[in-house]
């Protein structure tokens, strides 16, 4: 049987492996396994049978003991071996050892369904090991007997039918479209399943059409739920397809609406930009989902329903956050960056937002989400949005999501002589300090030059309440830009991967050049710098500045600087 279900699974590698003929004439049994678009690592197999266990930066070495009754060295670890994502890289070995060592582990972990494993009952993590465990089975059932299949079954219904229970508690967003993605997978891969496909496929689609707004973002307005959410809602469709089934119209409007927001987010340099809880860009998975975009065309400009702006013009790029806070309920990850924008010149990342880290975020969940970790106007240190800070709520809402913030955010774009002029504001600060945030932004035709003027105005016929009235704006840096401040104190010149010689300047104020972190990197939190202009707005309540790439930045000017025998700059 072993040596006919190999053969079985390598005629549809392609896609979703049909399973029927491994146990015909089984009521209960799984017909296919849908495809798992995540990229593999055979070499990893190794590091599994050896007894190692590496996620998120950390190393579990078993000794002879069962993986799953070790001490796990952080939540985001047992969330990564909970979920039995890591099978991929043992299928992808496709060697006796691998099968059989991947047998043995799903055997330990459906043989204890009592261990005390909070994180493993979590909705996400859940969903996560049901899709595991459906898209892996001719990985772990290929060698395997009737005995262990109907053991594998067994336990494999059993999370099926808890994470049917959890339906009542699960967070809104991205985890409850986890769990109904699940629920239909399981519902299309295991037989006799007619009435759960009916349920699961209308509960997908109504939270689909809730979830995705019409220009394609996400209703939390985080960049990566859009990967999260693709990865798996892509090999849905095709597992539709595989059963002859026609796929919900929800589904095939939320991927074709999803897909050129991948494209919009989109650096230069194939980076997300980095707001509302986006982290590192797994490029791995970005160039996977882009694979399957039949567009490929230019990005859109206008995001009006998620609210984000992106103004391209030569080899720039500027996105800009233009959105009021995510609905509380699915904002515990967003973030107090309204008007932040991020700037990139080909390639190379010139000014970001801090991000998030894809490991540790608890470490640095206030620091990242509050305003000053974004590249924008910050009143008197505080953030334009106001977080849940008590204790005690927190743990109540599972979180801390946003209690207030901007409330009416416009934003208008216009193409002039010049170029392409964005004018955006924010009324984040009105309540408390009694003062709007206006953001005027202007892009030159050939991309060389961004003009922005930051403004605080009161509200017409109001006051600026209170004495504190320091503000400061902040463009941090990507680590890769090595900045210098000009020996006038009005400007900083920036150096990047390629060469090229950025100039910041704001002739009227005094710049600083001040440490900062960059938490997005893929190695973990990087140090950078970050520009800050500080005023206080009983005195100057508008700064003017400009970042313009400098004539001496390409390559056929060099004989020119040497030539007035100017230094090469340090890289």
């Amino acid at each position: 049987m072993g040596r006919f279900a190999r053969n079985a699974m390598a005629r549809a590698s392609g896609g979703s492996v049909a399973l029927s003929r491994l146990w015909p004439g089984r009521t209960d049994r799984l017909i296919i396994a849908p495809h798992d678009l995540r990229t593999a690592d055979a070499t990893r197999a190794a590091e599994v049978y050896a007894g190692r266990f590496v996620f998120a930066g950390k190393i579990v070495t078993c000794h002879g003991r069962s993986v799953f009754d070790l001490e796990p060295p952080s939540e985001d670890w047992e969330v990564n071996l909970l979920g039995f994502g890591w099978l991929r890289h043992l299928r992808a070995a496709d060697t006796a050892i691998t099968r059989a060592n991947a047998r043995s582990l799903v055997d330990d972990w459906i043989s204890n369904p009592h261990r005390k494993r909070p994180i493993g009952r979590r909705a996400d993590v859940l969903a996560r090991r049901v899709i595991s465990l459906l898209s892996q089975a001719p990985l772990v059932l290929g060698d395997t007997d009737g005995k262990f299949y109907r053991r594998y079954l067994r336990g494999l219904t059993r999370e099926i039918r808890f994470l049917r229970y959890t339906m009542l508690d699960i967070p809104d967003g991205v985890p409850r479209l986890q769990v109904l993605i699940a629920l239909c997978y399981a519902s299309l891969c295991l037989a006799n399943q007619a009435r759960h496909i009916r349920t699961a496929t209308r509960k997908l689609s109504d939270e689909l059409q809730r979830q995705i707004l019409p220009d394609g973002g996400h209703i939390s307005r985080n960049p990566g739920a859009l990967i999260e959410l693709l990865i798996d809602l892509l090999p849905l469709r095709q597992t539709f397809a595989a059963r002859n089934i026609a796929p919900p119209p929800a589904l095939l409007n939320a991927i074709d609406r999803m897909m050129p927001m991948l494209r919009f987010f989109r650096h230069g340099d194939g980076s997300f930009a980095l707001f509302n809880g986006m982290s590192g860009t797994p490029s791995d998975l970005l160039a996977t989902l882009l694979a399957y975009d039949d567009t490929h065309g230019t990005p859109m400009v206008n995001m009006p329903h998620t609210g984000y702006q992106r103004l391209d013009a030569g080899a720039m790029t500027v996105i800009i956050d233009t959105g009021a806070p995510p609905p509380a309920n699915v904002s515990h990850d967003a973030h107090a960056g309204c008007l932040s924008f991020e700037l990139s010149s080909g390639p190379s990342r010139i000014v970001t937002n801090c991000g998030m880290p894809a490991t540790g975020r608890d470490n640095w969940r206030v620091f990242a989400r509050g305003t000053p970790a974004h590249s924008t106007l910050t009143w008197h240190g505080t953030s334009s949005c106001q977080f849940v800070e008590l204790s005690a709520m927190k743990r109540l809402l599972q979180g801390s999501p946003i209690v207030s913030g901007p409330a009416n955010v416009e934003s208008f774009r216009e193409a002039v002589t010049n170029g392409m002029l964005l004018t955006t504001s924010h009324d984040g600060y009105l309540a408390k300090f009694g003062v709007i945030h206006q953001r005027v932004l202007m892009v030159s035709h050939d991309g060389t030059r961004l003009d922005g003027e930051d403004t605080l105005n009161p509200a017409p016929g109001g006051r600026i309440k209170g004495s504190d009235t320091d503000y400061a704006v902040r463009f941090h840096l990507h680590p890769s830009v090595k900045a210098s401040r000009l020996s006038d104190a009005r400007g900083v010149m920036l150096v990047l991967p390629n060469r090229d010689v950025w100039t910041f300047e704001a002739l009227d104020d005094k710049v600083e050049l001040e440490d900062s972190v960059f938490l997005a990197g893929n190695d973990g939190p990087r140090r950078t710098a970050q520009i800050v202009i500080r005023q206080d707005s009983r005195q100057v309540s508008s700064i003017r500045w400009s970042f313009v790439r400098s004539s001496t930045s390409a390559s056929a000017t060099t004989a020119k600087r040497n030539a007035r025998r100017e230094p090469e700059l340090p890289l």
